[in-house]
Order: structure tokens, then sequence, then C-alpha cells
């Protein structure tokens, strides 16, 4: 478990008076099978924001990588059927990983999340002929490659869309970049 979640458990103690564990339970009281059935009755019958909602769901699905017996085998199933990103992913991340010794990284069910004091970037095989990098760049305007998430609850503010490993350019990793030092 990494600060931020430590810190986010401790955040929903404090502001909800119940533990983490104590949403679990709760939540598996209502035999919800989808990540999304548990972000919306969190949301819409205890008023959590997307955040928490995501923290529970992730907990109670053990779709985290805290939650999985071996993080890895979240990556690998990410990738079934997709084998042809996985190269992007592995480009990616060999850059990413030389930004600094801070970058954490939070594998989940369909996406990688990488974070430094907050989040600041996702990456997402996101359909079997794309790959997404979710971006956090608040107040950014959509630049070229980088476009702006418009859909509600985002956790990110932009995303890029790339095809194949050929489309990761020097744009591609300033954009990143950009928002790992924003996330400091």
């Amino acid at each position: 478990m990494d600060q931020a979640e430590k810190t986010m458990m401790e955040n929903l103690h404090k502001n909800s008076g119940k533990s983490l564990q104590e949403w679990v339970e709760i939540v598996k009281q209502k035999q919800f099978a989808k990540h999304s059935e548990i972000q919306k009755f969190l949301k819409e019958e205890h008023n959590f924001t997307y955040g928490y909602a995501n923290l529970v769901a992730h907990k109670t699905l053990e779709t985290d990588a805290g939650s999985a017996e071996n993080p890895e085998s979240l990556i690998e199933s990410q990738y079934k059927g997709k084998e042809h990103l996985r190269p992007i992913y592995d480009k990616l991340m060999d850059e990413i990983l030389k930004f600094g010794s801070d970058v954490e990284i939070a594998p989940k069910n369909a996406y990688i999340s990488l974070r430094r004091k907050r989040q600041f970037a996702i990456l997402q095989p996101a359909t079997k002929t794309r790959f997404e990098i979710g971006l956090n760049l608040k107040g950014q305007e959509p630049d070229g490659i980088l476009e702006l998430v418009t859909g509600a609850n985002a956790m990110c503010s932009h995303k890029i869309k790339i095809g194949s490993v050929d489309e990761i350019t020097p744009d591609v990793f300033a954009w990143i970049r950009k928002s790992y030092e924003k996330a400091n």
C-alpha cells in the first residue's frame, strides 16, 4: 500500500466515520457484481466523491494491486486479446520510470495508475486497436495530440490516443512529463 492510498483511507474514516473495511462490508452486503454499480451506489446513496467510491470499489472487488496476489497478473490480464498493444505500454514505462524514483505504479483491473504525490497518468489498452494515456493537466487547452476528456467523473482531464509504437513521439513524453511535474 502506498502513501497516497493510506492517506485516502485515513481521510475516508475521518470524513465518513467508517473505515475502509466497514465500507467494503456494506458494499459486499449489496452483492454488486460491477465496479460501476458500487461507485454509483456510494456516490448516490452516501455522497462519496469519485475517488473514494473508486477506492472502495477496487478494494471490494479486489481489483487493485494491493489486493491482488500478483500485481503483474493484473497487467497481463489487461493485454489478453490485445497483446499487440503491450509494446506500447513497455516503451512508455521504460521512459516514464526515468522521470524519477518517486513514480508509483498501481495496477488496476483495466488500467495502470501512475502517481507521484497525486495521480498524473493512466495507461490503458482501451480497445483492441487503441491505447490511451490519461493525463491530469487541468486548465490546459487541448493541443495537437492532447485531447480534452469530456466524461463526467473522469479520472483524468486529458488523453492521448495511440495506435502503435510508432505513434509514441517526443510530444507524447513531453505531455506525460508535464503531468508528472504538476503532480509534485
